[in-house]
């Protein structure tokens, strides 16, 4: 709060007149100084109100009346005339051109030495006001934080500061705001609009009403160093954007709007919130963090066969399809999320991914493609594993599954093309032209059925009597018919296999030697890897 010219003529023991300069009542006095220079310009400051007998006012009118204008334009609180010492009235162009710049010139009937303590006691009491407001402001940003999280303690901010607050993401984008003002789709609030841009759709979808100042904020956070603090003031109204974090790259950003100047009670708000935030932030990253490890364990058990697909969509149910990305590298936890949340624009985008790591020091991502672009120039779904495998600076593959069931399948795939490069770059199993060719020349459902019905009688007879013997099968075919190299790879003798494929031959109801049959139980073990999945259904675009 700023002692005004108006409120020193009201302070205790002060007889003060107004003489000229009316508009410009409302002008912060910072300090009571006397000055008999002819031009006490170079000695102050701005915000003085400046106490004169009259000695330095110059002899001419043009003089006196740039000794006013020159007051005027350094900011000066106001002019006050102790008169009868040096001159007995103020002069009438005196009187005129504070009129003119807006600068009160008053009669002043009080010692100097008594506004001039008057005005420094005001201060000293204002400090003290100011430590008590902070330190409630505190407490209630504290509370706030314990009940409501992020949103509280901005909510707090402001209401503490008289101001705005906005909380951004990592990469400037808007998270959530105070006050957050109702949607305008909702409500049709005056002042608030849709945003517009690539700012403007993820604030949308973050439920923040972008604000005139919100882009001077993002483009302030954007462009700042790794962890900075950054003041933007254009003499109305003043923008703070400082890091959020302890160590490392900021965990965000956040911007607080007050009127200018940014008052010292503000700044310490705004380092007490944005502790909090920090605090609060890396609670957040923590249990997310959790939550990734309990969907990572549910997903391996799916791809190793633990687990059904269908038990996992129970447990976390994402509408699909999806696309499975493989990234040829060890990916931290920490480093995925990051990754995550750069690739993937809505809030809670990153909470509806998988991530994993698998054998052979792969990462697999499984990320739905219901959510949107960052931006429209940021493509589809299939762009994202490109950017992904970009920011992580590995190679990679991807492949679509159209449901949970084609999960295991196209992680095979996926992983099978992140295999084959060795510099960082993505390859789609959509931009391999043959295997493209083979999947679309088959329908999913009628492939299903194929399998199905060759590989019955095999089933069938695992499930009354125990054993494998598809996964005999299918590696008796896969080495090529070689008894010791499919023993080898199942772990077995080689009479067992023996076993196990003169039961399967007589199960099959026909001889392996009949190259029709043995080709229809190859394709039939082997059709989920030889075809990738994700193929359109009927009614979905190619």
């Amino acid at each position: 709060m700023a002692l005004t010219v108006a409120q020193v003529m009201t302070l205790p023991a002060m007889e003060m007149r107004l003489l000229a300069g009316r508009a410009g009542l409302a002008r912060a006095v910072r300090w009571a100084h006397v000055s008999e220079l002819t031009d006490p310009v170079p000695w102050l400051l701005g915000g003085e109100l400046v106490m004169t007998i009259g000695l330095g006012l110059p002899a001419d009118a043009a003089g006196r009346r740039a000794y006013v204008e020159r007051l005027a334009g350094a900011g000066c609180a106001a002019l006050a005339f102790a008169l009868g010492e040096a001159v007995t009235s103020v002069p009438a162009e005196v009187l005129a051109t504070a009129d003119e710049h807006g600068l009160p010139v008053l009669e002043i009937l009080t010692p100097f030495i008594a506004v001039t303590e008057a005005v420094a006691r005001w201060h000293a009491d204002e400090r003290v006001r100011g430590e008590r407001r902070v330190v409630a402001a505190q407490e209630a940003m504290a509370r706030a934080a314990l009940q409501a999280g992020s949103a509280g303690i901005l909510r707090a901010l402001a209401e503490h500061t008289g101001g705005e607050a906005l909380l951004l993401d990592p990469h400037g984008t808007p998270r959530a705001s105070s006050p957050a003002g109702p949607s305008p789709e909702q409500h049709g609030a005056p002042g608030a609009r849709v945003p517009s841009g690539p700012l403007g759709a993820a604030a949308g979808r973050a439920g923040v009403v972008e604000r005139p100042w919100h882009g001077r904020a993002v483009a302030a956070a954007r462009s700042a160093a790794r962890r900075s603090a950054t003041v933007l003031d254009d003499g109305i109204h003043a923008v703070q954007v400082q890091s959020l974090g302890f160590t490392g790259p900021p965990s965000g950003w956040l911007a607080i709007r007050t009127s200018s100047p940014l008052e010292w009670h503000t700044r310490m708000l705004a380092n007490q919130a944005a502790c909090l935030l920090a605090m609060e932030l890396v609670g957040v990253r923590a249990n997310r963090a959790r939550a990734h490890a309990q969907r990572a364990a549910l997903l391996s058990a799916v791809l190793d066969g633990t687990l059904t697909p269908r038990q996992l969509g129970e447990l976390c149910p994402v509408a699909p399809p999806y696309e499975v990305i493989a990234v040829r590298a060890p990916v931290p936890a920490d480093a995925a999320m990051e990754a995550l949340e750069d690739v993937l624009p809505a809030p809670d985008a990153e909470d509806r991914a998988f991530v994993c790591a698998r054998p052979g020091g792969t990462t697999l991502f499984v990320l739905p493609e219901d959510i949107p672009p960052r931006s429209p120039g940021q493509g589809d779904a299939r762009s994202r594993g490109a950017r992904l495998c970009d920011r992580l600076g590995a190679p990679g593959g991807g492949c679509r599954a159209h449901d949970l069931e084609e999960l295991p399948a196209a992680a095979r795939h996926a992983t099978a093309l992140a295999g084959r490069g060795t510099a960082p770059g993505y390859t789609h199993v959509d931009e391999l032209e043959t295997a493209a060719l083979l999947r679309d020349a088959f329908v999913p459902e009628a492939a299903h059925r194929f399998s199905a019905a060759v590989l019955r009688p095999l089933r069938e007879h695992e499930a009354r009597h125990g054993g494998d013997l598809v996964g005999t099968l299918r590696a008796y075919l896969e080495a090529g018919e070689n008894l010791e190299l499919a023993a080898r790879r199942l772990g077995v003798h080689r009479n067992t296999l023996r076993r196990r494929l003169t039961t399967a031959e007589r199960v099959s109801g026909r001889p392996f030697a009949d190259p029709g049959h043995r080709l229809h139980l190859w394709l039939a073990v082997s059709l989920g890897d030889l075809v990738p999945p994700g193929r359109p259904r009927d009614g979905e675009n190619a």
